[in-house]
């Protein structure tokens, strides 16, 4: 029979686990996204370093990316061979806090616009034009292996995903209504992805390369 090799006792008790929970866990309310935006998207009377600035802290919610790759069936004699298909990518979501200045919402419209316009069918044909590549990153509450707490303008990046060359397609509505008190507005923004790519916190990527 052969040997199972059953781990020793003492890998199962609360201690073994607290261990292994290097820093007491990722956070998901811990993080930041960093937005950028076409030239003619931002706003009048402001620059592109406040808009990106004020991202950081108005995006309430966003994701980490899911990794997806389509597996294609092949049957054989009553069973399916699954080999690996090609990869896709989800839309990115952020939801977002209305100040009311409106400036994010703003260049979310203006930016939709420049795609597409309102009146009629034309926009900006280079996407080069009208993709750009935006961050979401990790924060902790210290260094990995470093003291805690530590300062607010400390807060270490543990792990940063940029996506490359997204698009706004959706940018939802906000609800307005009389009986709505002691409540802040916000909205969803939908955005497509041509591909990411996760990073250390010095920006190197994670994902090594293929040989």
């Amino acid at each position: 029979m052969a040997n199972l090799n059953i781990p020793n006792t003492k890998d199962r008790t609360l201690d073994a686990f607290k261990g292994r929970m290097i820093g007491g866990g990722a956070r998901p309310n811990l993080f930041e996204c960093e937005l950028f935006f076409p030239a003619d998207a931002i706003p009048e009377n402001t620059s592109s370093d406040e808009l990106e600035d004020k991202s950081r802290f108005l995006v309430k919610a966003a994701q980490l990316p899911a990794s997806n790759i389509t597996p294609i069936q092949i049957p054989f004699r009553g069973r399916n061979l699954k080999i690996a298909g090609d990869r896709t990518f989800d839309p990115w979501t952020v939801t977002v806090i209305n100040d009311v200045d409106f400036t994010i919402r703003t260049a979310f419209e203006r930016w939709m616009n420049l795609i597409n316009k309102h009146e009629d069918n034309s926009g900006l044909t280079n996407s080069n034009d009208y993709q750009r590549d935006v961050f979401v990153r990790q924060l902790g509450r210290s260094s990995l292996g470093g003291p805690t707490p530590i300062s607010a303008t400390q807060v270490p990046v543990l792990k940063q995903y940029r996506f490359y060359s997204v698009f706004p397609t959706n940018v939802s509505d906000i609800p307005l209504s009389y009986d709505s008190s002691d409540s802040i507005e916000e909205f969803t923004v939908e955005m497509q992805v041509q591909w990411w790519d996760a990073l250390n916190p010095d920006g190197t990527t994670q994902l090594g390369t293929n040989s």
